[in-house]
C-alpha cells in the first residue's frame, strides 16, 4: 500500500505545531491588500488585516490557489511515492476546492475533500484524516470516512461587529449600523457548505461570547466529546480563559483546542470573532 500525504488550503486554522506534528502540508490561499499580493499564514498575519481595514476602509481581497499551484504540491509527493488526500475549504466559498479537483483530475494518485465547512471545522476533518493514516487505513477508505463524518460537523461562530459583512457584501449598511448601536453579535452557523445567521446576542463583548457558549453546549446529548477547537480572531486572553472554563464545565470534552483565524476566515468575520467547532455523534 502505497504511503499517504495529507495536505489542506490554509483555511483549516489549526496551529504550525499541529500541522507539524501531524505531517500536513499547507497550501495558503493569497490575501491581496492593494497592489500588493500575501500568502495566508505565510507573509502576513491576521492583525496586519485589521491594520490595513483600518487605516483603508477597504477590505483585502482574497484569492483562491490555482491548478497549477496545487499541480506542483500534489506532483511532488506523488513523485516520492505517496498518494494525496487534499482537504478544502467549502466548495461554496471558495473557488479553491474546484482549482484542486481539476489538478486532481492529471494526477490519479489524488483524492480531494470538499468539506462543506470553513475555519477549524476544515480543521477537524485534517486531524481525523491525519488519526485515519497513522492507523494504516488505505486512501479509499479515509476518504469514504471523511466524506461520512463531514455531515456531524457543528461549525459556528459569534461575530462582534457586521463591519466586515458589511464592506464584503454580505449584509446591507442599515443592518450593520443598526447591530452596531444595539450591540448586536450575530452568530453565524456553517450549514451544508454555507453561512447563515443564527442566534443573536447582545451585551458587551465578554458576556456576548460566554452567552454564545453557553447556548451551543448547555444540555446537550448530540456533542461527540473527543474533541473541540475554539477559534478565534484576536479575542483577549482574559476572556479565553473563561471561555474555556465554561466549556469545561458544560461539556467534558477529551481534548479541548485553541487556534487563531488565519487572515482568509478574518477577512470576511473582522476581529474579536470566536468560534466552536467540533463532531456531533453520527446518527
Amino acid at each position: 500500500m502505497r504511503k499517504i500525504k495529507l495536505t489542506c488550503d490554509s483555511t483549516c486554522d489549526l496551529t504550525p505545531a499541529l500541522y507539524e506534528s501531524r505531517d500536513i502540508e499547507v497550501i495558503p490561499l493569497g490575501i491581496i491588500l492593494g497592489d500588493d499580493l500575501k500568502y495566508d499564514g505565510r507573509d502576513i498575519t491576521a492583525s496586519e488585516v485589521f491594520d490595513y481595514v483600518d487605516q483603508t476602509g477597504r477590505l483585502p481581497k482574497t484569492s483562491g490557489i490555482s491548478v497549477g499551484e496545487y499541480m506542483t504540491v500534489f506532483q511532488k509527493y506523488v513523485d516520492q511515492g505517496f498518494d494525496v488526500i487534499h482537504i478544502n475549504l467549502s466548495s461554496d466559498l471558495s473557488v479553491s476546492h474546484q482549482n484542486a479537483r481539476l489538478a486532481a483530475e492529471e494526477i490519479d494518485q489524488v483524492s480531494v475533500i470538499d468539506s462543506r465547512s470553513l475555519s477549524s471545522g476544515s480543521g477537524h476533518l485534517a486531524l481525523l484524516a491525519a488519526d485515519l493514516i497513522e492507523q494504516g487505513h488505505s486512501r479509499d477508505e479515509i476518504v469514504r470516512r471523511l466524506n461520512e463524518k463531514k455531515a456531524d460537523l457543528d461549525v459556528s461562530f459569534i461575530l462582534q461587529t457586521l463591519e466586515y459583512l458589511h464592506k464584503g457584501g454580505r449584509c446591507s449598511g442599515l443592518t450593520a449600523l443598526g447591530a452596531g448601536a444595539l450591540r448586536i453579535r450575530p452568530e453565524i452557523q456553517v450549514v451544508d457548505g454555507r453561512m447563515q445567521v443564527g442566534r443573536k446576542y447582545r451585551g458587551k463583548q465578554d458576556k456576548s461570547i460566554l452567552s454564545y457558549v453557553r447556548g451551543r453546549l448547555e444540555g446537550r446529548n448530540d456533542i461527540d466529546l473527543s474533541r473541540i477547537i475554539v477559534t478565534h480572531s484576536g479575542v483577549a486572553q482574559d476572556i479565553l480563559d473563561r471561555v474555556m472554563a465554561l466549556i469545561e464545565e458544560l461539556q467534558p470534552f477529551e481534548d479541548r483546542l485553541i487556534t487563531q483565524a488565519g487572515c482568509t476566515i478574518s477577512s470576511h468575520c473582522g476581529p474579536d470573532t470566536l468560534g466552536l467547532l467540533f463532531f456531533r455523534k453520527t446518527a
